[in-house]
């Protein structure tokens, strides 16, 4: 009885080590911030349950077998060939688990590929070694900027001591709104690379020539970082991805005011350009009329 009691305990420890482990790990999924994240958390959370059970219950029935059916109490081995009946259920059961895993999956999976009637679609074109963002469709359209890792150098030599977001911070980060679908045309210039930020569950690659698209909505305000995920070179480490949502009113006057930038220095693009051509004409007035006063 006390035997009992004491692999009672043991079991019950180990399911909470287990459960510890799984659901509050550093090196657990971040915290889901969109509907597809939280489906793949909980999907992953789920499978890790069931890898337990099986292993619980493949381990136990050998364990048990070794230890109950040993030759020194007095055991013989079993003689026999084959059981059609015990085939067909190690055959059945495997498969109705992996049926059981692959539809939520499935269903997952659809859904990060639906990027119909977004919101706004923002092109992301990844660049060695850096990611350029064009807001091409929704509030902010027009904007355009390059996003590039902004990491002290200092840093990177151990010069000085590394910083909380250490190789995953940028001098500009890519703005969205709260709650709204945002489709991500991407692409890239050179070679492979790869658009993923976990915590919004989004992961795709970058093709030079083709274009791929996926899509987040994120579900409060935050900054939420990745990387790329693809190997693109000796600075593959060093092209982050940081995702700053914004509740609608701030993204308003951010997107005002890069547009307001936009429009300001096209204004002075046109100056210059009026101005150069004013002094052109000049020029050619000058040579005109000292050629008929010659």
């Amino acid at each position: 009885m006390r035997n009992k009691s004491v692999a009672t305990l043991i079991g019950m420890s180990v399911f909470a080590l287990y459960s510890s482990m799984a659901v509050g790990s550093k090196y657990n999924f971040p915290e889901p911030q969109s509907t597809i994240a939280q489906d793949i958390y909980d999907q992953h959370i789920a499978l890790l349950w069931i890898c337990l059970a099986i292993f619980v219950g493949v381990f136990g029935v050998m364990f048990y077998s070794v230890l109950k059916h040993r030759k020194s109490l007095g055991y013989k081995a079993a003689n026999f060939h084959h059981s059609t009946t015990v085939e067909v259920i190690w055959t059945v059961i495997p498969c109705a688990i992996l049926i059981a895993m692959a539809l939520p999956a499935t269903k997952t999976v659809i859904a990060m590929k639906d990027t119909s009637s977004p919101d706004m679609t923002i092109k992301a074109t990844g660049y060695q070694w850096m990611w350029g963002y064009d807001y091409l469709q929704g509030e902010g359209e027009g904007i355009s900027f390059f996003s590039k890792l902004s990491t002290p150098r200092a840093q990177l030599e151990n010069k000085e001591p590394k910083g909380e977001n250490y190789l995953l911070e940028v001098d500009n980060n890519l703005v969205v709104p709260v709650g709204k679908k945002v489709r991500i045309i991407l692409t890239a210039n050179d070679v492979i690379h790869a658009w993923w930020v976990p915590a919004l569950g989004v992961k795709q690659d970058a093709v030079p020539g083709f274009i791929r698209d996926t899509w987040f909505t994120a579900d409060s305000p935050g900054i939420y970082r990745g990387q790329c995920a693809e190997l693109c070179g000796k600075d593959h480490g060093y092209m982050p991805i940081v995702v700053e949502v914004l509740d609608e009113e701030s993204y308003a006057k951010w997107a005002a005011g890069k547009l307001a930038r936009v429009s300001s220095g096209a204004v002075s693009l046109a100056a210059v350009s009026t101005d150069v051509v004013s002094g052109a004409e000049q020029a050619v007035d000058a040579i005109e009329e000292n050629s008929d006063n010659n």
